[in-house]
């Protein structure tokens, strides 16, 4: 079991302090310092590229880019990134969205991975026209991961369930190969659904106590079915964790207290369990001072005073940071879907630092893609659900 490593396109825009867009969530800060024009996203699709990531994650919202596209237009602009698309089962058809993942693949040469959010801000969702509340968008996605990976078996497809209705949903051409699936939430109604469907069960940062017992839950839920596990994680990484603390604490210096409390107030009536579960992290005290923050040896929780998400950071030298993702990795966790302020640099700083020290303790394999992966496949027959 090897580490496999990402890093984040800033498709809402990049800047020296904390980029607070986020869903719904967008308190009293600055704008970002830099737009997430093309060519921005470009050099960190490329610095990512060059730094030895195999992927890329490309949010999804009201609030940033589409993914798709964005992604679409950078294929040609890289040579082997792969792009963690994240895209909303509940503002698309199944069939359709089958359909956009097989000519992705055609068109990128095998370089799609899929990043199903379900959603758990109910202001956001309902700008897309989905008024479901929380249980019921997670029991729609589990419908649609169900129709999305019959309709990929090449086998025209009928399924009438709750949420979605298809007769014979068939494509020009299957994928080849099938992107697998990375799937996220914390809520018992989404952990059997992650079991179900996912390829890839993605948690944001908790401290690895908290992550292993969600490992260890979904692992009972998947029963004998293949599932890997990922993380998503800032990273201020430096020569000497002098250097990387002070970095966090410019980061907390440049946060207002109104903007926090804003923000908290908005990130405190999240539906999402995961978004409660990292504000329970901090409490949104701003006063604990950038030390006080760190809620478990070297995984800070000062991002998540003001955005939404992934809030925690590793924060260390290139040692430290090694050592907690290498603790990580112990617990089963292979996927790391890391990100930084700005994110051009912070990619050099962890490709330069942290992936030597990985390498040289054996924890990196090829590239996703150049060995086989599994992908489940149990969900393809057709059944009602």
């Amino acid at each position: 079991m090897s580490v496999v490593l990402h890093w984040f396109l800033p498709t809402s825009g990049d800047g020296r302090t904390i980029v607070e867009r986020f869903h719904a969530n967008r308190s009293l800060g600055a704008a970002a310092q830099r737009d997430p024009d093309v060519d921005y996203l470009a050099e960190v699709a490329q610095a990512a590229e060059r730094n030895g990531f195999t992927g890329v994650l490309t949010p999804t919202g009201t609030w940033c880019e589409d993914a798709w596209l964005t992604t679409a237009a950078l294929i040609a602009r890289t040579r082997t990134l792969k792009f963690l698309v994240a895209f909303r089962p509940g503002v698309i058809s199944p069939t359709l969205a089958a359909q956009m993942a097989a000519t992705y693949q055609r068109i990128s040469r095998g370089r799609l991975l899929l990043n199903v959010v379900t959603g758990g801000d109910e202001v956001e969702q309902r700008r897309f026209g989905d008024w479901l509340d929380h249980d019921q968008r997670y029991a729609r996605t589990d419908e649609f991961l169900h129709v999305v990976r019959a309709v990929w078996s090449g086998h025209p497809v009928d399924f009438a369930g709750s949420h979605y209705r298809v007769e014979g949903a068939t494509l020009l051409a299957a994928p080849d190969p099938v992107p697998p699936i990375y799937f996220g939430g914390s809520s018992d109604a989404a952990l059997p659904v992650a079991a179900r469907r996912a390829d890839v069960y993605l948690t944001w940062g908790e401290p690895p106590a908290q992550v292993a017992e969600k490992i260890a839950r979904v692992r009972d839920l998947a029963g004998d079915r293949p599932i890997r596990f990922g993380i998503r994680l800032h990273t201020i990484s430096r020569d000497t964790s002098a250097e990387a603390w002070r970095e966090a604490e410019k980061l907390l210096e440049a946060l207002d207290p109104a903007q926090v409390a804003r923000a908290q107030e908005q990130l405190g009536a999240s539906q999402s369990v995961g978004q409660q579960r990292m504000v329970a992290l901090h409490g949104g005290d701003l006063s604990k001072g950038v030390r006080g923050l760190e809620v478990h040896p070297g995984l800070w929780a000062g991002v998540g005073l003001v955005r939404g998400g992934a809030g925690t950071a590793l924060v260390g030298s290139h040692e430290e940071v090694a050592d907690l993702v290498e603790e990580y990795h112990s617990l089963g966790v292979e996927e790391f879907v890391l990100s930084g302020y700005p994110h051009l640099e912070e990619a050099y700083w962890f490709g330069e630092g942290v992936r030597p020290i990985l390498a040289a303790r054996g924890l990196l394999g090829p590239a996703l893609g150049e060995a086989e992966v599994p992908v489940a496949r149990g969900a393809v027959a057709v059944e009602g659900s």
